[in-house]
């Protein structure tokens, strides 16, 4: 297998590529076979100039694009606030396993086994 020799792509040249990938909604593997443009050289050109959009493109009508943020930051905070009830629990739970405890927490200084 022969190998490909690398082709320099100039600004323009990248901005026209990226420019038609966008108008006609093609995937990487389309642009590929339309401009000879290999999958990972074409995302790092879109990462580069900031045009990578998030899979399943534009949210629908109807729905405001602030929501799943607003969702999103909603869901972390409740999850940050019960977390560390549920892990002190559950280390609780895991020590009385294995020291055989009854529960009760005493306070000043630690068993000596």
């Amino acid at each position: 297998m022969a190998k490909r020799s690398r082709t320099r792509y100039t600004q323009e040249q990248k901005r026209s590529i990226l420019a038609a990938a966008v108008k006609e909604r093609l995937t990487a593997l389309q642009v590929q076979k339309k401009f000879g443009v290999r999958p990972v050289t074409y995302y790092s050109w879109r990462k580069k100039t900031g045009a990578a959009r998030r899979r399943g493109g534009p949210i629908g009508p109807g729905r405001p694009a602030g929501l799943a943020l607003v969702v999103r930051s909603a869901v972390a905070d409740r999850v940050r606030s019960m977390l560390p009830e549920i892990v002190r629990g559950e280390v609780n739970s895991y020590l009385d396993s294995v020291l055989g405890g009854n529960g009760v927490r005493r306070r000043g200084r630690p068993r000596k086994f």
